[in-house]
């Protein structure tokens, strides 16, 4: 005799203490946004006014572009400045960041000079690129050497932390292999992490130079660093002229599209792949 069992409801997420404060902190945010919304001050603003003129703003950006103070070859020579720039930064945080790497990495050094590492590799990037920029300016005043500084210390906590992960999924077998055969420290790193982890550093550094490359057009205008986001920030702020500013974005939107087209291609080559 055959007895059928009635169907219950499959409860993917079981309700527990973690999910129900998730679930109430999503709640009390939603009830505060539109509260926000509700009670701001518009000053007196015509809303649909205020939103129409942006449209109309984003028609001029975008549809009717074109330069009026500049030629092409200033706004490719100020491009160029800033891709000099995310570039300047990403090889020397990469370069410095490949050996810090290998002692913040659990299978290569002690775990206590890893913890020391990790730790301050975390306060670095807790704090923002712009305020790094921002306080090495205090010694080396606003513009390109705070810039490069400035970035160049957030790549470095940024890449010591993908580099030194990369480089704990390393087989631990291999590395117990070298040591037993009378390999040194060096040897271990040159013979077998630097080969085994080359793809996914060459990854990992590629996408920081897709990060510094934003962040320099920012940096162009926060801190007079020079570049096409000077340039930006010129054209929409001091003598708004949304045509130009439409050129500029145009030209940088142009270059991040051929740096996808880039890592596209390098898939094809030492095992390149994106690491998100």
């Amino acid at each position: 005799m055959e007895t059928t069992v009635p169907a219950r409801r499959i409860r993917v997420r079981p309700r527990n203490a973690a999910n129900i404060a998730i679930q109430a902190t999503l709640i009390v945010l939603a009830i505060l946004t539109v509260y926000g919304l509700v009670t701001i001050d518009t000053r007196n603003i015509d809303v649909f006014t205020a939103l129409s003129d942006m449209f109309n703003n984003f028609r001029v950006v975008l549809i009717e572009a074109r330069l009026k103070n500049l030629s092409w070859l200033d706004v490719f020579r100020e491009l160029m400045v800033t891709v000099g720039l995310g570039l300047l930064t990403t090889v020397l945080g990469a370069a410095i960041a490949f050996f810090l790497a290998l002692i913040a990495a659990q299978n290569l050094a002690p775990r206590r000079v890893t913890g020391a590492v990790k730790g301050v590799m975390a306060f670095i990037r807790a704090v923002p690129t712009v305020l790094w920029v921002l306080f090495f300016a205090v010694t080396a005043g606003l513009g390109s050497i705070a810039a490069v500084i400035g970035m160049t210390f957030h790549t470095i906590g940024y890449l010591v932390k993908a580099y030194a992960e990369t480089f704990e999924e390393l087989d631990a077998g291999v590395l117990e292999a070298l040591r037993a055969s009378g390999a040194n420290w060096w040897q271990m790193v040159f013979q077998a992490v630097t080969p085994s982890s080359a793809s996914a550093l060459l990854s990992w550094t590629f996408v920081r130079f897709e990060i510094n490359f934003s962040v320099a057009i920012a940096m162009g205008a926060v801190a007079g660093a020079g570049g096409i986001g000077f340039d930006m920030f010129m054209a929409s702020s001091f003598y708004l002229d949304l045509r130009e500013l439409g050129v500029f974005t145009y030209a940088v939107l142009i270059f991040a599209i051929l740096l996808e087209l880039v890592a596209t291609r390098l898939k094809g080559f030492v095992g390149f792949q994106r690491p998100y």
